[in-house]
């Protein structure tokens, strides 16, 4: 005790110097605080005041998150490390922060436009608060670079993530859903802990920047290191829901309420490729390591990755289910430009993240509309569909194209990306894993057309003579936003510079 004791000062100093750089994770504390009292003052009625104050705080958010860019401009080599080494704040950092505050901002608009939630007997106050809670647990997961902090991270996601799928617990679909995340997340969190207990035994660190980390792993006996490596992975499989660690994804998908499952397949997934980066830079920046071949189990979980999504996508009749699939497909496609090691890559899966999301859940959001309006939930229900709504059928034709990669569409340029990131390194070493992977990935962008394309035949070639009964209960807004992610598409696919990505 007395020896810690001449430490403590400097401990202290190092706290107080943290905390300029960590004011959008305290102020997520607060919102979540806040948030959660104004719950239990107002009660049940307490919903759009609880939804306006986390879009404000998250506004506050994104504001304090783009001042952590001049505070990174006048930092020592552009780059800070916050709490004895536990987090570390770069550029890249903050651009995935930023992306996962916009898209928290846009779930929380989509949340009340849902029918099955509107209704729900809970009422939204609690969801609000769990959302924040979960979004502060992302921007911690993006910035870990210690094992503890990696994992602490990855857990606050996790049980804010099993809340929201069973939130709506009033259906044996969603209950199932809800179990199954559960047990699929605990199991995966144990192994993560296993592997991540047997990298410290090896290593005598927690901290996976430190030097004696990476040369401790790498003359320890290569197997039992790369069995660790391995166990540490499925954690973060889990997340990123690349095969074999993506079995909980269609049932969870299909269970849990459409605004959830928005969540889900976005936010999460776009933390997870954060933190992948900073655990993979470490091993990929030391000059000897050969204990274990990340470029070579990357691209061989990408290239199954994206052959089982898109090939199992063709088999489903549920829109939800399909866009389950698709979404795994999509993690294999972005692991393309994440198996480069490249700022390149880096910028490349950025932009492919940005706009994979939002047209995720633009495509969520027409799911709902179409629940709404007609109680559609597979592609039978939407026979004859687009000539009764030809604006919001028109915009899901546009949000697919872009989902597909099509041109003229956000998706496109986003390939065009991770494919020329992917090729600028094959170029100078010729690794014959890269190729796979480009082969497969244009493979799989044809293959993806034949359930993408589905949705419009069904919207305007099929023909129903039993049409739904209209319900008129769909919210307003949730079509004005499919227009504006609809244009976002558009424009993002016409001018890529303007949404240019520089993590430099």
């Amino acid at each position: 005790m007395h020896e810690l004791l001449p430490s403590i000062p400097a401990q202290l100093k190092s706290i107080m110097d943290s905390l300029g750089y960590f004011m959008p994770e305290l102020i997520l504390s607060v919102l979540f605080i806040l948030v959660f009292v104004t719950d239990l003052i107002f009660g049940k009625t307490s919903g759009r005041i609880c939804r306006s104050i986390s879009i404000g705080g998250l506004l506050v958010v994104i504001y304090k998150v783009l001042w952590q860019l001049v505070l990174l401009s006048n930092s020592k080599g552009g780059a800070a490390y916050l709490f004895g080494e536990m987090l570390q704040l770069r550029r890249t950092e903050v651009f995935f922060k930023l992306i996962i505050d916009v898209l928290a901002i846009i779930i929380l608009l989509y949340v009340p436009w849902d029918k099955a939630l509107r209704a729900h007997f809970k009422g939204l106050a609690d969801l609000y608060s769990i959302i924040i809670a979960s979004v502060l647990g992302l921007h911690i997961m993006v910035m870990a670079v210690n094992l503890l902090s990696i994992y602490v991270s990855i857990e606050m996601v996790s049980i804010a993530s099993y809340l929201m799928v069973a939130y709506r617990s009033d259906t044996p679909v969603t209950t199932e859903a809800g179990m199954k995340y559960v047990l699929f997340g605990a199991v995966s969190s144990a192994i993560m802990l296993y592997g991540i207990s047997l990298l410290y035994g090896f290593s005598g660190s927690l901290d996976i920047n430190d030097a004696t980390f990476i040369h401790n792993l790498s003359i320890a006996n290569p197997v039992s290191v790369s069995l660790a490596i391995v166990l540490v992975m499925v954690g973060i499989g889990f997340k990123l829901s690349f095969v074999p660690m993506h079995f909980w994804v269609p049932d969870v998908y299909q269970g849990a309420a459409t605004p959830i499952t928005a969540y889900l397949s976005t936010l999460p997934k776009i933390a997870a490729f954060g933190l992948f980066i900073n655990f993979l830079t470490p091993f990929i920046s030391y000059g000897t390591w050969s204990a274990f071949d990340f470029r070579l189990f990357l691209s061989v979980i990408g290239i199954i990755t994206m052959i089982v999504g898109n090939l199992a996508a063709i088999w489903q009749t549920n829109i939800k289910r399909l866009l389950a699939y698709s979404s795994i497909g999509h993690t294999g496609f972005a692991l393309m430009a994440l198996a480069t090691f490249s700022q390149q890559g880096v910028s490349a899966i950025l932009f492919y993240l940005l706009v994979y999301a939002v047209a995720n859940v633009g495509a969520l959001m027409l799911t709902s509309y179409f629940v709404n309006k007609i109680g559609a939930h597979d592609l039978d229900s939407y026979k004859g569909v687009g000539l009764r709504y030809p604006l919001p059928s028109v915009c899901f034709v546009i949000i697919l194209i872009s989902l597909a990669g099509l041109p003229i569409s956000a998706g496109f340029n986003a390939k065009v990306m991770v494919f020329s990131s992917v090729y600028q390194i094959y170029d100078i070493n010729h690794n014959i894993w890269l190729l796979a992977l480009m082969i497969t990935g244009a493979a799989t962008t044809v293959i993806s057309l034949f359930y993408y394309i589905k949705i419009p035949l069904y919207l305007f070639l099929k023909r129903n003579e039993h049409h739904a009964e209209d319900q008129l209960l769909t919210h307003q807004y949730l079509l004005i936003s499919i227009c504006l992610i609809s244009l976002f598409v558009l424009i993002a696919g016409i001018f890529p510079q303007f949404f240019n990505i520089p993590i430099n």
